[in-house]
């Protein structure tokens, strides 16, 4: 049901009519009549809501009615389907999104949303909020779908909305995508990807490591008996096969690189106290053997299912053994499938969606089989698209040729760091800065080196392109709390070179000096750092990069247009030391 239509159904139900509702809300009677008709609708926790709820109790009492209470009105309002809850900073956020992407002339159009420029400008820098949050999307929505409806726009609309640029071609549904987009838009993904940031900001791979044991795992040798083939019905058994095939792959002889997709769901499977254990526990096993895995995700599915499912892969991503990869366009909601193959062993799975335990797996040893189930999962393999590359020590050589390469790209660079970039030095206050630590020459070189080289790529993209850089300016206090070190993850050393308060002053001012000499380059200060363990690195548009600082130092360069977009329009919290 609407709102209209619930607050309708209370109306006939308190036999009373519009006035009263208005005497004893204190609503203006064109307001109610709006609200009745279906015109607007209040935003949640608004002062207008909950006169309504108010109003509906007191009319219940006064009528002797039973069982009607501001928060039973409350509760069905809230079921309504266009109730909405709207967060206003939000709304703004994505309001100057849409005038930057669509390049929007303001001025023209408030001449056709009947807003004063003058208010909407205040809106737009956040000095002021709309009266009417719904009503200020709606007019705007209806405006863009019709004046900007056309083959070009419609492909940065479809970008922004994560659509086709076909689901634009009715303006009815065109206004409704970018209305609810206005309203609601970014706001679950911004918390999603600030719960993946923490996640991977707070992880240590080393007390991960020691946690479970993994440094005293032993890879077994014990023959494991395996018919040749079997079918397996039922989750307890579906659960069984998986576990026989991750056994199947550590105990045997073969190195190969093992391929895995499945869109099956795991959530019947999680419930069980034993099988997740166990199935980390095997896959455990397989990166102890040094085995390479390609996982192919299934991201068909909403942005907090995807990003909870990527938290949990993090610990065996930082091992560098894994390359995850994802389908695009997959569009089904009907058949689901399984497909996991290795040296030795094949996993295949089918079932139909709503029906998982009534499926079936089949699990084989059979060397033609497996030849042919790894030829399909190679050629499934193909036909996805890498979701991050992922670049730890033993790559360095790909992580700086992608670099370098980079810099030939156009594209404006934001970057969020926790510490000024080391190309802002100059080679002597480098020599300097070293001379008083415990480190080797050569330690000492490849730093040098390593300055050099990300210099020289900075010089580069600045000539023609803007990079804004976000940097805490910490205080004495702050710094004493959290001290910080010469960000160096970029050539994969995996020492900390801590700063002292003077040197972090130095740089910070060496910094603001190269800003001053290069016109494309400009700071962006802050009084804190959300993620003291993390640089954000992004070329906008290109790709989004999130580098571990402290040990093992990685790089995780993300691929996937709606992961990369939404730490695009993440913003960090700030952070209260």
């Amino acid at each position: 049901m609407t709102f209209k239509e619930v607050l309708n159904d209370y109306v006939t139900k308190l036999e009373c009519t519009a006035k009263e509702i208005s005497e004893v809300s204190g609503l203006s009677p064109a307001t109610l009549s709006r609200y009745r008709s279906g015109e607007r609708v209040p935003e949640v926790n608004s002062e207008a809501f909950e006169q309504i709820c108010c109003a509906i109790e007191d009319l219940s009492k006064k009528h002797n009615i039973k069982g009607i209470t501001k928060n039973s009105a409350r509760e069905s309002f809230l079921n309504c389907s266009d109730i909405i809850a709207v967060n206003k900073e939000q709304l703004r956020k994505n309001f100057n999104t849409l005038i930057s992407v669509m390049d929007i002339n303001i001025t023209d159009m408030c001449r056709h949303i009947n807003y004063d420029s003058s208010t909407v400008f205040r809106i737009k820098n956040g000095s002021r909020n709309p009266s009417d949050p719904v009503n200020f999307a709606s007019e705007v929505a209806r405006f863009v779908s019709k004046a900007m409806n056309n083959k070009s726009k419609n492909l940065i609309m479809a970008e922004l909305l994560e659509c086709s640029p076909q689901d634009l071609n009715n303006s009815s549904a065109y206004f409704e995508k970018l209305r609810n987009w206005l309203i609601a838009g970014q706001g679950q993904a911004k918390d999603e990807i600030e719960n993946l940031l923490k996640k991977l900001n707070d992880f240590n791979l080393n007390e991960y490591i020691k946690a479970i044991h993994f440094d005293e795992l032993k890879v077994p040798s014990v023959p494991f008996q395996l018919p040749t083939s079997k079918a397996y019905f039922g989750l307890k058994n579906m659960m069984e096969s998986e576990l026989e095939f991750l056994k199947a792959t550590v105990l045997s002889k073969s190195t190969a690189p093992v391929i895995m997709y499945s869109d099956m769901p795991m959530e019947e499977m999680a419930k069980d106290s034993e099988f997740p254990k166990k199935w980390m526990y095997g896959m455990a096993m397989m990166l102890k053997k040094g085995l390479h895995l390609n996982q192919i995700h299934n991201l068909n599915r909403s942005f907090e299912d995807m990003m909870l499912g990527l938290e949990s892969w993090i610990p065996m991503y930082m091992t560098g053994q894994i390359s995850p990869y994802y389908l695009k366009d997959v569009q089904n909601n009907v058949y689901l499938h399984l497909l996991k193959v290795s040296g030795t062993a094949a996993l295949t799975g089918e079932a139909i969606s709503g029906s998982h335990s009534d499926g079936k797996y089949y699990l084989t040893k059979n060397k033609d089989e497996v030849a042919y189930y790894r030829k399909r999962a190679e050629a499934l393999l193909n036909k996805a698209h890498p979701l991050m590359n992922i670049y730890r020590n033993e790559n360095a050589g790909d992580f700086n040729a992608f670099l370098l390469s980079d810099c030939e790209t156009e594209g404006k660079r934001r970057n969020v760091l926790s510490v000024p970039p080391l190309f802002t030095l100059d080679k002597e206050t480098i020599k300097k800065f070293l001379a008083n630590k415990s480190l080797s020459e050569e330690e000492k070189t490849d730093i040098l080196n390593y300055a050099d080289s990300s210099r020289a790529i900075a010089e580069k993209v600045l000539k023609s392109n803007i990079v804004e850089n976000e940097i805490p300016y910490l205080t004495i206090e702050e710094f004493k709390k959290h001290p910080v070190s010469l960000s160096l993850s970029g050539c994969f050393y995996e020492k900390n070179i801590p700063y002292t308060y003077e040197e972090y002053l130095l740089h910070l001012n060496k910094t603001e000096e190269f800003s001053l000499k290069h016109p494309n380059y400009s700071i962006i200060k802050t009084s804190s750092s959300t993620f003291r363990n993390l640089q954000i690195i992004m070329h906008e548009g290109k790709w989004a990069m999130i580098s571990k600082l402290t040990s093992p130092a990685i790089h995780f360069v993300i691929c996937h247009p709606k992961l990369r977009k939404a730490i695009e329009n993440f913003i960090p919290p700030v952070v209260e030391n």
